[in-house]
């Protein structure tokens, strides 16, 4: 959607969502919303936690019903999850009712950025790449198919990232 108020933030595990974000929000005065970090403070657990009892079925109930109530904000910057565009009924909200920025990575950078990283669900287990690359396969057209501006990865530092997405946005974003 372009105009809009509001920025959202769509693409893989890893791509930056939440880091370059919250500098978005900063730089554009909107208030920052995480959903998975919505989740967490909702449930008092963590995201892990909640795929442990509901399953990934129930998380993602979760996640619709907080981007629905969330995405009716104005003045938003709304970092999504990376599997959140996979409900036809996600990918609609977000198309109507904000400027959906695509942020991308290479699985390269996903496997650099996430070495750490033990808390997401969907990466617990032996092949990280493989999966990632499955997650990938199943969701680039659907993150391709909502979004108004893609912003390519890049091995860069948060803060350099950050910048050049401010270069790109204020090209495209109408407000």
């Amino acid at each position: 959607m372009n105009p809009s108020c509001n920025l959202f933030i769509v693409g893989p595990t890893g791509a930056g969502k939440t880091s370059i974000g919250r500098r978005l929000a900063d730089h554009y005065g909107l208030s920052f919303i995480d959903i998975d970090h919505e989740i967490e403070r909702v449930c008092g657990v963590p995201v892990s936690t909640v795929f442990e009892i509901e399953g990934e079925a129930g998380f993602r109930q979760r996640e619709h019903a907080l981007l629905e109530e969330s995405s009716r904000r104005s003045g938003v910057l709304l970092a999504t999850g990376a599997g959140a565009v996979l409900d036809p009924a996600n990918r609609r909200l977000l198309a109507e009712r904000g400027y959906v920025l695509w942020l991308q990575a290479t699985l390269e950078q996903q496997l650099e950025r996430l070495a750490q990283d033990r808390q997401r669900p969907l990466l617990a287990g032996a092949d990280r790449a493989e999966r990632l690359t499955a997650m990938a396969q199943r969701r680039t057209s659907l993150y391709e198919e909502i979004a108004d501006l893609t912003i390519p990865g890049a091995h860069e530092t948060v803060h350099a990232a950050s910048a050049r997405s401010i270069l790109l946005i204020d090209q495209h974003w109408q407000r």
